[in-house]
């Protein structure tokens, strides 16, 4: 494995300069720290990023045995201004948020301790609140490090822009023992890069939309090694973690470079976002990062059968069945997810001018499109060496109910993917007849 720590400490200090355009760049974070162990560094790394502040650290039942207690007694110990509150029932929504708000109402930082939940609850809370904040995590996600939360609104779950964290310090030791599943799940949130890159580049192409290659350049560094490696992120190996870790933290910055979470999040994550909000007593419990696993593995097998076919896809005008739509989803949700797409619909019009480049530029369009695109095998293999659930039925997720989260999942925001391609052709529901669930 090849050492590229050295490009997040570069990141930081706004030293990286990006090959093709000689740019640099301020990420915001102020501190990414990835160390074998933190051990005894607690309160210094705290002190360095919110000095003089009286600060909460807020946990979870789990996350507070693993890491939080030890950070709030360092920083006791060293006579630091400190409380701790561990949320017994965390939940990142608009309710959630302002229970935070209240519980922590004294401090002027926080520090968040572990789950993605935690994390993106006490960002917005701190975002709101006009405060900052720091993250000690407990697994190697990379939600950590972006500048947006994950917010539920009246069941509608939204990426919201804010400011990140100050400072984000991984333990490698603490990460080491956390749950396998929960490396196994950060290994499948960022292995989606080529299924989030494909759908985006695919628009940019397609609609001139806007993209950069920037956040991609950046994992390039490490996706070889990891795909190569995925076999030793459960045995404990702290390389392959920590390459893994590093990986999480490139792609948590991606929000940086595109002031958007297009780079990480297209059409995968809006089949999970799907599951969370349809799921309803069917929902399983599976994390984010385990359903964008499953996800990713139908969009790369969905993207490349597209993409490997000589013939391009025929294209007809997007049909939105309102009536359907009030139906499956209510008048509420039904409004926001027909005005999302709208936004992106095919009209005659559009229909035939897609038709036209198709014809004369197919093979350049998907040549292009490959040129991102991990091939499904080597994906799908990958994803089952780190332990990775890969269907539905592996995710305990209803199969029926998987299909109508692939079906209906292109209507929970504007964002052109391979699922309003095969939907607006042949249909998804002729797709999902041969996907594997």
């Amino acid at each position: 494995m090849t050492d590229h720590s050295g490009i997040l400490r570069d990141l930081v200090k706004g030293d990286w300069v990006e090959p093709a355009t000689g740019k640099t760049y301020d990420v915001g974070v102020k501190d990414i720290i990835i160390n074998t162990s933190l051990d005894g560094a607690e309160a210094e790394l705290v002190a360095k990023q919110h000095k003089g502040k009286s600060i909460s650290i807020v946990s979870d039942p789990f996350t507070h045995d693993a890491l939080g207690h030890r950070v709030y007694k360092a920083l006791a110990a060293d006579g630091q201004d400190v409380t701790e509150y561990v949320w017994q029932k965390p939940v990142c929504s608009e309710e959630g948020v302002k229970h935070l708000r209240e519980q922590t109402r004294n401090c002027e930082a926080r520090i968040a301790v572990g789950s993605g939940t935690v994390n993106d609850t006490v960002k917005y809370a701190s975002f709101l609140d006009e405060r900052d904040y720091s993250v000690f995590a407990t697994s190697p996600m990379n939600a950590f490090t972006t500048g947006t939360a994950s917010v539920s609104f009246d069941g509608f779950k939204k990426s919201i822009s804010c400011r990140g964290a100050r400072g984000v310090f991984f333990d490698l030791s603490t990460i080491a023992n956390c749950p396998p599943p929960l490396i196994s799940a950060a290994f499948a949130d960022v292995i989606c890069r080529t299924t989030a890159q494909v759908d985006w580049l695919m628009s940019h192409i397609l609609f001139d939309t806007p993209y950069t290659d920037t956040p991609y350049t950046l994992l390039a560094y490490d996706e070889p090694d990891m795909v190569a490696n995925a076999s030793k992120m459960l045995s404990g190996d702290l390389d392959a973690l920590g390459m893994l870790t590093r990986i999480s933290a490139i792609m948590g910055l991606g929000t940086t470079f595109t002031e958007t979470t297009h780079s990480g999040s297209m059409a995968e994550h809006m089949i999970s976002h799907y599951i969370d909000m349809f799921a309803g007593d069917k929902h399983p419990r599976s994390s984010h990062g385990e359903q964008v696993g499953v996800a990713s593995i139908t969009m790369s097998l969905m993207q490349n059968q597209v993409l490997r076919d000589a013939n391009p896809p025929a294209m007809r005008p997007t049909h939105i069945d309102e009536k359907e739509m009030l139906a499956r989803f209510g008048p509420k949700l039904a409004e926001n997810m027909m005005t999302e797409t709208r936004k992106k619909a095919l009209d005659q019009h559009k229909a035939d001018q897609l038709n036209k480049r198709f014809d004369s530029e197919w093979d350049d369009i998907r040549n292009k499109l490959q040129a991102a695109m991990l091939p499904y095998e080597t994906m799908n293999n990958a994803m089952q060496q780190a332990g990775c659930q890969r269907t539905a039925t592996e995710l305990n997720l209803d199969t029926e109910f998987y299909r109508e989260a692939v079906t209906g999942a292109r209507y929970i925001r504007d964002r052109f993917s391979m699922l309003d391609i095969v939907d607006d052709s042949i249909g998804l529901s002729s797709f999902i007849k041969s996907m594997p669930v």
